[in-house]
């Protein structure tokens, strides 16, 4: 693993974006495929609770809280590096975590531009009530990294898919 705050960016990467508590099973594609390309795997958190204020010539991002209190984001950092360091540290595989700010499709673009990335992997949306409302409003990051960018992307879903007699979301 190298240092989430390098400033080189891998070139010819995979990319897989990640957040706090995901299943395994995104990491583990990514990883897979990274390995089939002989690529640099980078795993991408996006902190939605932070936007880009301005960028200088040389690439660093400068960013501002949209709340005040930073340490969450902190958590969800430490929390994906955690999850990832589990998944991949006992692979040969060269891989590292990036943390970005805003909205997650065009910071994973931005990402991939970048790298000159090979494939975006991210994961499906959880189940239930509140994340379809979330996709309501926000819109799926997977179908809008479609639309904005030229790069294969493979969506892995986090569940098994519900069964035609199950109801899309389960009450409690």
């Amino acid at each position: 693993m190298s240092d989430p705050e390098a400033t080189a960016v891998p070139q010819q990467a995979v990319i897989v974006g990640a957040i706090p508590d995901q299943p395994s099973r995104v990491l583990k594609e990514a990883a897979r495929y990274a390995r089939l390309f002989g690529a640099p795997l980078i795993v991408a958190h996006v902190d939605v609770t932070r936007f880009v204020t301005y960028e200088d010539p040389d690439g660093y991002v400068h960013s501002a809280p949209v709340d005040l209190d930073i340490a969450v984001g902190e958590a969800q950092l430490k929390a994906v590096t955690d999850a990832a360091a589990s998944v991949l540290g006992s692979l040969d595989l060269e891989w590292s975590v990036r943390q970005l700010v805003g909205d997650p499709a065009l910071a994973l673009k931005q990402l991939a531009d970048q790298s000159q990335a090979r494939l975006i992997v991210v994961g499906t949306r959880r189940r239930g009530f509140g994340e379809s409302i979330r996709e309501f409003f926000t819109g799926s990051v997977a179908a809008r990294l479609a639309h904005r960018q030229s790069r294969p992307i493979l969506v892995v879903p986090l569940e098994e898919p519900a069964a035609d007699d199950e109801p899309l979301w389960p009450d409690g």
